[in-house]
């Protein structure tokens, strides 16, 4: 498996909101881009805080709807709950991986407490949208580990052996390195992009 592999598919936008949704992700991409620039241990360490935001948020109003309509919620609480826990074990392993300064730690903390409040209220207002973020975030995220995997490849980064949490939880073989990690996460990624893509549709056709 290349490192430019999973880098499609691009959800084309459909309407205004699409748009905007994906205008908001780039403009994310971009601050990123200039904060971290190529160092995307750390860069892993604090999206991937962020990253598992939208899951829990997500599979908590929808458990809340589910109740409140008293109807089954077509598996969508178990598949965003999944997502957000998939999302929290990329951030144990990165930790170990770049051990993040005291400045990114409270970086972490600020970033969590802005998103999560601003991610609830939109959720509220239109999950489908929300969903739609989301989904192009994970796009960004499986381009931005095709090029982490690219720097390995290249010699850019060091092919450092893997954290035995990660071997762990994805059930690596023991002298599993960096890249097979991020070969891993990646896929992960590609998943969640897919599945809030397809959330999103579902919202926008019912």
């Amino acid at each position: 498996m290349d490192s430019t592999e999973y880098n499609a598919p691009h959800f084309t936008p459909k309407s205004v909101s699409d748009r905007v949704a994906l205008a908001i992700v780039k403009f994310m991409r971009f601050f990123a881009d200039v904060f971290f620039s190529g160092r995307y241990g750390h860069r892993a360490v604090v999206l991937e805080t962020v990253a598992a935001v939208p899951g829990m948020v997500g599979g908590a109003l929808q458990h809340l709807r589910s109740l409140r309509r008293m109807e089954d919620d077509d598996g969508w609480i178990s598949t965003l709950l999944e997502e957000a826990d998939n999302e929290r074990m990329h951030l144990l392993t990165f930790v170990h991986i770049a051990k993040p300064s005291w400045f990114e730690r409270v970086l972490i903390i600020i970033a969590q407490g802005v998103f999560y409040n601003l991610f609830f209220i939109l959720y509220i207002f239109s999950s489908r949208v929300a969903h739609r973020i989301v989904g192009y975030l994970e796009e960004e995220a499986v381009y931005s580990y095709s090029e982490y995997l690219a720097g390995i490849d290249s010699g850019k980064y060091e092919n450092v052996a893997a954290p035995q949490i990660a071997i762990d939880y994805w059930n690596l073989p023991q002298d599993a390195l960096l890249r097979d990690v991020v070969l891993v996460v990646r896929d992960d990624e590609a998943k969640h992009r897919d599945v809030n893509h397809d959330f999103a549709n579902q919202l926008q056709n019912a």
